[in-house]
């Protein structure tokens, strides 16, 4: 749902363009073309797009890490480009590069030192979000040793250490198993349930559809879609009904029934469970504890 206009959003883009310069001739690219969008506090929003979309380069806007062509940017009411704007800004880049010879907790303490944190409160903080993540156990492992769903989670608690209301994550579950994958789910839904407002990138379009309240959909730099997702996946004029198998005759009723009543029977399907939750069902429960196992 969006923001009422008296609640300043989360996220506020109006009429965003960012142009590059190709070339020496200095042929312009639109990256970005004319995107208007409102995240409301507390919420999950989803910017989906194929590779070369805009999503990357959106999101530098809002980091404050490019200046916009046209339009403006704002995160909680504060232009991006303002250091200020940042301050409530936790980010995960698609592929973070981490110093591999520090520890977990090293890591997370570095990054926390960074952000303007210390005093004694400090080392439990840094302890607090390692736990938060599932890593206490490998804390005191060096960064080198991780996999890469365990490296994705170090990212998200260097990117919580400083409690901050918006949190970005670029792609979060890339190259992750589907064990990992789902606990970094289950996290995002977590950081909903505390107010957290977070914005997430993905291919995965059946993990979107569980954690996320609204989507955007860019192609091309152009908004294509937005919505609610029980909105856009939802068929207000059909309804889906789940009953055991019924016998050639009984169907034959079942239709007979319906059409005497005006009604069409669309169609009839045997249900499918999900392959991802067939394959945590049989591994997921059992994998290792606090991403321990193999790196």
């Amino acid at each position: 749902m969006s923001a009422p206009a008296s609640v300043t959003p989360a996220i506020e883009l109006r009429g965003l363009v960012k142009d590059f310069s190709v070339g020496l001739r200095g042929v312009k690219l639109r990256a970005v073309d004319d995107l208007s969008l409102r995240v409301a506090p507390g919420e999950v929003f989803g910017l989906l797009g194929p590779n070369g979309s805009g999503k990357s380069t959106t999101i530098k806007i809002l980091l404050g890490l490019l200046e916009p062509t046209a339009g403006e940017c704002r995160v909680f009411g504060v232009p991006s480009a303002r250091v200020e704007a940042r301050l409530d800004v936790g980010y995960l880049p698609e592929s973070p590069y981490f110093y591999r010879h520090l520890t977990g907790r090293e890591l997370v303490k570095f990054y926390a030192k960074i952000c303007g944190l210390g005093g004694a409160a400090l080392p439990g903080r840094v302890a607090e979000v390692i736990a938060w993540v599932g890593l206490t156990e490998a804390a005191d492992r060096r960064v080198g040793t991780y996999s890469k769903g365990m490296l994705q989670r170090i990212g998200l608690a260097q990117a919580l250490v400083h409690d901050p209301r918006l949190v970005i994550l670029d792609e979060p579950t890339a190259g992750v198993d589907p064990v990992g994958s789902a606990a970094i789910s289950e996290l995002v839904l977590k950081l909903k349930a505390q107010g957290k407002t977070v914005l997430i990138t993905s291919h995965l379009l059946a993990q979107i559809e569980d954690i996320c309240d609204r989507v955007a959909i860019l192609d091309r730099g152009r908004l294509m879609l937005e919505g609610a997702v029980r909105d856009l996946v939802g068929r207000a004029n059909q309804q889906a009904l789940v009953v055991e198998k019924l016998s050639a005759e009984e169907l034959g009723q079942l239709r007979a029934w319906l059409a005497a009543r005006g009604r069409k029977l669309e169609s009839v399907e045997q249900p499918r469970a999900r392959l991802d939750q067939i394959f945590l069902d049989q591994v997921g429960r059992n994998g290792p504890k606090d991403g321990e196992g193999r790196p």
